[in-house]
């Protein structure tokens, strides 16, 4: 180890040395938001309008509780796996189209914002953190959602699934999301509501928050990669400690866990 510093030197009498005026300050840290279950109560609608496609196809039995099983996994693999489950002789192509037609006409109509996530975001805004939203559904749904519920006038940077090869669990629209924002994936927080994202969260070498959508997805492994996460959901999810953590080094600082 080498005895030589290039530090100044320390403050005498143990004082601690002033702050040296030419350090260059941290950057705001760059924050991703998954937009379903996270920035907005978008879940309701999907479930509605994935019953209305099925039904034209014969499926009448879907389930809130089977809907829930798809939740953080994008349209396209979600029909996909549901296509297979009922032997629906479609193509996938016809499904998705139905399916986002139904989406759009019921997002347009009502989108409920977290009013805590709306406060946040509102938050980071302002103190210069460059955002974004990654998000499984469709780039029309994502912009549907944001003009009607006002969020667009923040999150500008939007990467859908359709726009990457692979979904969540993959980490391929955190990824794209970073590179559009001009940042390198270690210095980006991402929020996320379902075990599929805080997964590709990590596989795209990012810190997590997470604040689980379904309750029993709490005990998921996936989750135990969050940097600060909230078991309780939105209900116990708070704009304040989310900041304090994101700001504090850029949420580098694990101790919250």
């Amino acid at each position: 180890m080498s005895i030589f510093s290039t530090s100044p030197d320390p403050a005498p009498h143990g004082r601690p040395a002033p702050p040296d005026p030419a350090a260059p300050a941290t950057p705001p840290a760059p924050v991703i938001f998954d937009l379903d279950g996270t920035l907005v109560d978008s879940e309701p609608n999907y479930y509605q309008a994935g019953r209305r496609v099925l039904a034209r196809y014969g499926v009448t039995d879907f389930t809130w509780e089977h809907h829930t099983r798809f939740i953080g996994i994008g349209t396209r693999e979600t029909l996909e796996m549901l296509k297979r489950e009922y032997g629906i002789d479609a193509p996938l192509d016809e499904l998705l189209a139905g399916k986002n037609r139904a989406y759009l006409e019921l997002a347009r109509a009502h989108t409920e914002v977290f009013p805590e996530m709306r406060t946040f975001v509102e938050r980071l805004h302002s103190a210069g953190h460059p955002l974004a939203v990654a998000s499984g559904s469709s780039r029309a749904a994502i912009e549907t959602v944001l003009a009607a519920t006002g969020l667009d006038a923040w999150l500008t940077v939007l990467v859908s699934a359709e726009e990457v090869a692979h979904g969540k669990p993959a980490p391929d629209v955190f990824l794209e999301a970073a590179d559009r924002l001009g940042a390198e994936p270690e210095t980006c927080v991402v929020l996320e509501d379902a075990p599929p994202g805080a997964e590709a969260a990590r596989r795209a070498g990012m810190r997590c928050v997470a604040i689980p959508y379904v309750p029993k997805t709490a005990t998921d492994p996936a989750f135990g990669s969050a940097g600060l996460f909230f078991p309780g959901g939105q209900e116990e999810f708070t704009a304040d400690a989310a900041y304090r953590w994101v700001t504090r080094d850029g949420g580098r600082d694990r101790r919250d866990r």
